[in-house]
């Protein structure tokens, strides 16, 4: 039967150095093991030893612990690298405007922007807009619109030709498909004011749409 002495395990104790304040948690753990195995070694029944196998199995144990501790502080290390990355890309979007499910849209300087998803072709499109009190303002047409996302403009005129002032306006889509409505999602228009980083990650502080996850934009614009 193969053996192994306590002093060939202190040796590989040494290797690593005495416990302090400066290492991490899992090589102190790791020191407190090998000490504990030594100590386990000096009062071993001579008559019955512990066997290589039995040594190199414990040391494998507490060397994947080490291991899992240092693959944990890479990914951290690689999740604060992603998230300073992130931010900065977040911070070149404020000025900007983006788009994002929502029914607002923002008059600035007589000119507004949002858009529409429709899953397939539609035959007629309706768009009406209407004032901060709910009140109808103006309606455009579009005789068809394809499938996907379709910008759109408004000149802030209303059905008389009245130039309204800047601000938060609010739309809604109704397409047709053969005269049958079909499904419509809109997408209302945000001016980014800010980045906020909190508990839920890195947000979006817009004008017209309110906090929005980067997730959320679906699209950005000028």
């Amino acid at each position: 039967m193969t053996t192994v002495n306590a002093t060939a395990t202190e040796s590989l104790l040494n290797s690593f150095g005495a416990s302090d304040k400066t290492k991490s948690a899992a090589e102190n753990q790791q020191d407190r093991f090998l000490k504990l195995l030594v100590t386990q070694m000096r009062n071993q029944d001579p008559l019955n030893p512990m066997e290589n196998a039995e040594v190199t199995t414990q040391i494998a144990q507490i060397s994947t612990v080490n291991g899992i501790d240092k693959l944990n502080a890479t990914l951290k290390s690689m999740e604060t690298s992603f998230l300073g990355a992130q931010t900065l890309q977040a911070g070149s979007l404020v000025g900007r405007g983006v788009l994002g499910d929502g029914d607002s849209i923002l008059l600035e300087q007589g000119n507004g922007t949002a858009a529409f998803v429709l899953d397939g072709p539609a035959t007629g499109v309706q768009i009406n807009f209407f004032d901060s009190k709910g009140a109808l303002v103006h309606t455009e047409t579009l005789d068809a619109a394809r499938a996907g996302t379709t910008v759109i403009g408004w000149d802030g005129k209303t059905d008389t030709g009245t130039q309204l002032a800047d601000g938060k306006y609010t739309f809604e889509v109704t397409a047709l498909r053969d005269g049958k409505r079909t499904e419509v999602d809109t997408l209302g228009f945000g001016r980014v004011q800010g980045v906020v980083l909190d508990a839920q990650g890195l947000l979006l502080d817009t004008h017209g749409l309110g906090v929005l996850a980067l997730g959320q934009v679906k699209q950005i614009l000028q």
